[in-house]
């Protein structure tokens, strides 16, 4: 079985990822890379290993993850889809069964709250996973003065801890928000679509999802 170890090691694919946030860059969009990659892939399988799936489900989340954003070396316009075909194509010629590689194609393919949706476990894990990626950290730009409301939003988080509880059958994303920098208003103005996005993500799971911000429970 092709592992995300396998991944890893893969030329073409790291190359892919170098490309895609040298765009994101130019066009000033959040990071991309490997901080939020990484950040997404494990997140991603430890989602399904606590809910109790397959390890060979859990690997492949953790694989959709890590692939997820390499279409944006393309254009961020439908970079899900045009991630979801690079994906499969690498993951075919590493050998990797039609079935599995059929699976990260669609998972990635689902990601972006524009066009997608939770079709199956993996793409759901993923959707949880890169939805509640957000923190100061993402932020490339450094001149506060130019910052665009995803800039600001991103900035403005101080924390974020996200959680899943088997027991409880809930995930939670729980975030600390400099009111100085944004209000919570506007959080919800950037972030609504992908909010409800990892809402019926996590009603695939058959789970809950919980936003809590600033110590305030607001789904």
């Amino acid at each position: 079985m092709i592992t995300l170890e396998d991944v890893k090691k893969n030329e073409e694919l790291s190359e892919l990822i170098l490309g895609s946030q040298k765009q994101l860059n130019a066009l000033g969009y959040t990071e991309h890379s490997t901080r939020h990659i990484t950040i997404v892939s494990n997140r991603a399988g430890k989602i399904l290993q606590v809910l109790g799936y397959p390890e060979e489900r859990i690997e492949l989340a953790k694989i959709a993850g890590y692939m997820h954003d390499i279409g944006n070396c393309i254009n961020r316009v439908d970079h899900a889809h045009t991630g979801a075909i690079l994906a499969y194509q690498i993951l075919k010629e590493m050998g990797m069964d039609v079935q599995k590689r059929t699976e990260i194609m669609m998972a990635i393919g689902n990601h972006d709250e524009q066009t997608g949706t939770a079709v199956s476990d993996i793409s759901a894990a993923l959707i949880l996973a890169d939805k509640s990626d957000v923190h100061r950290d993402r932020v490339v730009n450094q001149n506060m003065s130019t910052f665009d409301k995803h800039d600001k939003v991103n900035y403005a988080v101080t924390g974020a801890d996200f959680s899943i509880d088997a027991e409880k059958r809930m995930a939670t994303l729980n975030l600390t928000i400099d009111t100085k920098i944004c209000p919570v208003l506007d959080y919800f103005e950037i972030f609504m679509e992908r909010t409800m996005m990892s809402k019926y993500a996590a009603k695939y799971l058959h789970i809950w999802f919980e936003l809590i911000i600033n110590g305030t429970k607001l789904l």
